[in-house]
C-alpha cells in the first residue's frame, strides 16, 4: 500500500527527537561512529518537511560492523544502498554508496544513512542543510515545493523523483556558495 506524502510546518521538537535517536544510535555504535548528523528537512530551523527525522551516522568504512551493531539494536537495514546522483557526477563507486536503516519497531520515525567520511554523498548531506540553514528563503521556497507536489502528485512514490531535480538546484548553488565561503563538513 502506497503511503501518502504529507508536508508539515517545520516543529521545535524535531531536534529533540533528532538528539533522541542519536542517542540510541550512539549507544549501538559507540566509536564506530566518527560523527552523527541531524540532515534533511526537518534539521532546517523553518523549514516544512515530512514528519521524518533524517539522521547522518559517518563512518570511517562501510564495513559489516556498522549494519551488524544497528541491526543488533533493533533498527532495520533496507535494501536502498545508493543516493542519487545529482548532475555531473558519474557513478563513482564508493562515493554515492551508503547503508540505510529505518527506526526500531515501535519507535520515532526516522530515516536512517551510514555514509563514509570523506564520501561525496557524506558532503553532500551536510553541505545541503548548512546552505538551507544560511538561506531561509530558499529554505522557503523548498518547502513551497514539497508542499505541492505533495498535494498535487497522483502518485506519492513518485514524489521522490519529482522532488530530486529541485534538490539538485539548491545542490548546485550551495557548491557555489561553499566554495565562495569555503564551507568544510562539520567547519
Amino acid at each position: 500500500m502506497t503511503e501518502t506524502v504529507t508536508i508539515i510546518p517545520h516543529q521545535m521538537r524535531w531536534a529533540d527527537e533528532f538528539e533522541a535517536i542519536a542517542e540510541r544510535l550512539r549507544a549501538a555504535l559507540g566509536n564506530l561512529a566518527l560523527r552523527i548528523d541531524h540532515i534533511g528537512s526537518t534539521s532546517v530551523p523553518g523549514l516544512a518537511a515530512k514528519d521524518v527525522i533524517d539522521v547522518q551516522i559517518t563512518v570511517a568504512e562501510l564495513d559489516e560492523n556498522v549494519p551488524q551493531s544497528l541491526s543488533d539494536a533493533g533498527f532495520a537495514l533496507k535494501p536502498f544502498n545508493r543516493d542519487h546522483l545529482p548532475p555531473g557526477f558519474d557513478d563513482v563507486g564508493e562515493q554515492w554508496r551508503k547503508f540505510f536503516f529505518r527506526e526500531q519497531e515501535g519507535e520515532r520515525r526516522a530515516h536512517i544513512h551510514v555514509r563514509r567520511v570523506g564520501a561525496a554523498n557524506q558532503r553532500y548531506a551536510l553541505l545541503f542543510r548548512d546552505y538551507l540553514r544560511a538561506y531561509p528563503a530558499s529554505a522557503a521556497a523548498y518547502g513551497e515545493l514539497k508542499r505541492r507536489l505533495a498535494a498535487g502528485l497522483a502518485d506519492p512514490d513518485s514524489y521522490p523523483d519529482v522532488k530530486d531535480p529541485a534538490v539538485d538546484l539548491i545542490y548546485l548553488a550551495a557548491e557555489q556558495w561553499a566554495e565562495q565561503t569555503g564551507w568544510q563538513p562539520g567547519a
